[in-house]
């Protein structure tokens, strides 16, 4: 039925939303600004997981891993090059938002050099896929929405139950207080960053092996993620999951009734009735952002 392919086709999509929401979510949570470098370490990790598995011939587990790792080593260079110095100067979360879109735009651009171009492909090969309630589904579909669950039970375990965890919500509710209670809130926000970056990178490997890569991949899933984390409830990891599949279900389903060209636009109409309507989201979570300078 084409509904139902339609709607599993959106929890796919949701899945991939859903990730880049809560990495938008983590970062926001503990700087209270939207940074838009996910979106660059989203393509880094696709094209780092193509040149490990593609061009250096490695196995694709060695190539997952070392993708992750060159995707925090990325998250690190730039909090630690770019916004930790802002931050210091005491920018305002205006001046380090336009500091986050440069850094996309530089660091797509590095990969638009080293690659190239023309669209990429892990060029797997075509298998046939599942039969589930008269839709299809295939293998890399199915472990992306499983990836997606996991990770985020385990990110909310993290959160809740480990000390890094504990450290972050403190650094988030209060860095001054935070600090005296003997957080070392750099580090916090640092560790923060690569968590950030390996759900970002998660999801770019994933829709890698989906879909084809190109440098500028990272942009719309730069909105959609950022659509996601407003209708969950910015700040709110948890609702992130639920923005995300919102959005996806919803921009898929859409196009039932309209060409598939209104696909983004589905999505935004959405945002945009949910910030006249209810801008905290759908959890009603209220933030505050600390705007100085």
């Amino acid at each position: 039925m084409v509904v139902t392919q339609l709607l599993v086709n959106g929890i796919i999509t949701g899945a991939i939303y859903a990730l880049m929401a809560a990495s938008f979510s983590l970062i926001f949570n503990i700087v209270k600004f939207m940074d838009l470098s996910p979106g660059a370490v989203f393509v880094v990790s696709a094209f780092a997981a193509y040149f490990f598995n593609v061009t250096l011939k490695l196995n694709f587990g060695l190539s997952f891993v070392l993708a992750l790792i060159i995707a925090g080593i990325t998250a690190i260079l730039i909090n630690s090059l770019v916004y930790r110095p802002l931050r210091n100067r005491k920018a305002s979360t205006f001046i380090i938002l336009l500091a986050s879109f440069g850094v996309f735009l530089f660091i797509t651009g590095i990969i638009l050099l080293l690659f190239g171009a023309e669209v990429k492909t892990f060029g797997l090969p075509i298998t046939k896929g599942y039969e589930f309630l008269g839709a299809i589904i295939t293998k890399v579909q199915i472990v992306l929405i499983i990836t997606s669950l996991i990770l985020f039970l385990l990110l909310y375990l993290f959160m809740n139950h480990s000390k890094l965890g504990k450290a972050m919500r403190a650094t988030s509710d209060n860095k001054q207080i935070a600090s005296t209670l003997g957080i070392n809130v750099e580090k916090t926000i640092t560790k923060t960053f690569i968590i950030a970056a390996i759900l970002t990178g998660v999801a770019g490997i994933l829709v890698a092996l989906e879909q084809n890569l190109e440098h500028s991949m990272g942009f719309v899933v730069i909105l959609k993620g950022l659509t996601a984390s407003v209708i969950g409830g910015i700040g709110n990891v948890p609702a992130a999951l639920i923005g995300g599949f919102l959005i996806g279900i919803v921009e898929n389903l859409g196009i039932w009734y309209l060409p598939s060209g209104y696909k983004d636009a589905i999505a935004f109409i959405v945002l945009i009735i949910f910030l006249l309507f209810r801008p905290s989201g759908i959890f009603g979570v209220k933030t505050r952002e600390e705007v100085s300078g």
